[in-house]
Order: C-alpha cells, then sequence, then structure tokens
C-alpha cells in the first residue's frame, strides 16, 4: 500500500474514537472555549512539545482496540501531523463533528 492510503486507513481509524472522547467531554471543552478559540489553544497548538504532550495523555483515552492497532508513536506523529496540516478553525465553530449533524 501506497503512503497516502496507508496514511488514509489511519485517519479512519484514529479519528471516529478521537470525535467520541471529544463528544464526552464536550460538556468540559465548551466552556473553555467559549465560543471562540482561545489564544493560549492557539499557541499551544503551534508549540510541538506541547501538541506531543496532549497526545501523549490522550492515547490511554482511546479504546483498547485501537490502541492495539495503533501505537503510541504512530498516534502521537498522527497528531503532530494533523496539527501542522489542518486548516485554522473557524473562531465561532469547534472543528469536530457535533452528534447528529450527519
Amino acid at each position: 500500500m501506497s503512503d497516502a492510503i496507508d496514511q488514509a486507513a489511519l485517519n479512519a481509524r484514529l479519528m471516529t474514537p478521537i470525535a467520541a472522547i471529544i463528544d464526552k467531554q464536550r460538556a468540559t471543552l465548551a466552556p473553555m472555549l467559549h465560543g471562540r478559540t482561545g489564544k493560549a489553544a492557539q499557541a499551544a497548538l503551534r508549540d510541538d512539545e506541547c501538541v506531543r504532550r496532549i497526545a501523549t495523555f490522550c492515547y490511554p483515552l482511546l479504546p483498547g482496540l485501537v490502541r492495539l492497532a495503533v501505537k503510541e508513536p504512530t498516534f502521537v506523529s498522527f497528531i503532530l501531523a494533523g496539527v501542522t496540516t489542518a486548516p485554522s478553525p473557524s473562531p465561532v465553530q469547534p472543528s469536530w463533528p457535533r452528534r447528529g449533524s450527519d
């Protein structure tokens, strides 16, 4: 398989559990955002070491089957690559999918 196909498969495997984690924690996260992205959050996303620590913290929260399929270094590099290639989110809308918005 090519690298693009491998990356697409990894994206598909990781985004569902990540979206589920965000959805479960929405009540905790929403007040922190105050309807917009904060300057501190934007600064943290520009700092690779900070993003690496967040990814390392989030890895144990993934479902066990995902952790069996995707090892921590791969997950961390996936998150780092996603941060560097992701477009800037809208200041009004969070970038994660909302439940029931399919």
